[in-house]
């Protein structure tokens, strides 16, 4: 029996969908303070592995620093604070990921969260078997390449500076008005550094942080709605709660990245109620059973090529299949 069969789960979990503004300052002051030590690192002032090092370690304090910036873009965290909203605002121009697209995105994907659906705003686009069958040549390459295991991996470029940044920019300037001056920020800290600093440390200090934040970014999205067991639904068969819990995986990790991917392992929980708090989210699990019988999967190799092979939504089998031989 589905988990969404429960009418009080949701108003079970409602309890936790409160922040404490001690808490979640700490979070982000301890996490920015992190994030500007291992960014000095990576500067060439250091022997060349602890450089390296400061890389990657930058990266992964990136993702953890924008699941906190998704959070308080729901309003999950620190709902009233003036101050809140206007660092995140420049941490996601900064972050390729300005805050009017991510909104307008975001808050789609949440209401259409894995509804079979011509458009697919803020999420990897699915198509039937039955339509991709049907669509013309160039449709199902650009189908495929929107899905591809290296649009992912190249998630800096393709998901996050064109797709979040560049396009908006271009296409709608007036309503995505932050567009413009995060792809401007970008590309002027990226000229400052080579200018100043040379070429490696454009590429230790940049491009490196933002190629493993955005590959994990990326891939960790792409993994909580597309799993073996992922169930979609039509219009008409849709749910909020449904999609959350069926729909939308328990990603498990160790303690070291729970802590820097924030939580979003539990993704099932924030969409069956975004406004918890992502360091709430292990408590929600530990307090409410049926949400421990979640559909699971997880970063290992085999994991991670079985989500990688999913491509179309089959309504006969009602499952994700790949595309041999379509």
């Amino acid at each position: 029996m589905s988990m969404n069969q429960n009418p009080s789960l949701h108003a079970r979990i409602k309890i936790f969908a409160k922040d404490n503004p001690l808490v979640s300052w700490w979070h982000i002051i301890s996490t920015t303070v992190l994030l500007a030590l291992a960014v000095t690192g990576t500067l060439p002032v250091e022997p060349l592995w602890e450089r390296l090092l400061c890389s990657v370690l930058s990266g992964l304090l990136l993702v953890r620093l924008f699941v906190i910036f998704h959070d308080q873009q729901h309003r999950a965290i620190l709902p009233k604070s003036r101050l809140a909203e206007v660092f995140m605002r420049i941490f996601g121009m900064c972050a390729l990921c300005p805050s009017t697209v991510w909104r307008s995105t975001h808050n789609d994907h949440h209401a259409h969260n894995c509804q079979l659906r011509v458009e697919n705003i803020g999420s990897f686009p699915t198509m039937t078997r039955e339509r991709f069958q049907s669509s013309t040549g160039i449709e199902k390459m650009k189908y495929l390449l929107m899905r591809h295991p290296l649009t992912l991996l190249f998630g800096y470029v393709t998901v996050f500076f064109y797709s979040m940044a560049l396009q908006p920019a271009i296409a709608s300037p007036r309503r995505y008005w932050d567009a413009w001056p995060s792809v401007l920020i970008h590309l002027g800290l990226a000229v400052g550094l080579v200018l100043v600093f040379g070429w490696v440390a454009f590429v230790l200090t940049m491009a490196v942080p933002f190629l493993i934040a955005s590959a994990l970014g990326a891939y960790l999205f792409y993994a909580q709605h597309n799993f073996p067991g992922v169930v979609l639904q039509d219009e008409a068969g849709w749910t909020y709660e449904g999609a959350a819990l069926d729909s939308s995986s328990y990603l498990k990790t160790g303690p070291i990245l729970s802590w820097f991917t924030g939580n979003i392992g539990y993704h099932h929980i924030h969409h069956l109620n975004h406004n918890i708090p992502f360091y709430r989210l292990p408590e929600v699990y530990r307090a409410i059973p049926e949400l421990r019988k979640a559909k699971t999967t997880t970063l290992s190799p085999a994991d991670i090529i079985r989500c990688l092979r999913l491509k179309v939504w089959c309504p006969a089998s009602q499952q994700m299949v790949g595309i041999k031989g379509l």
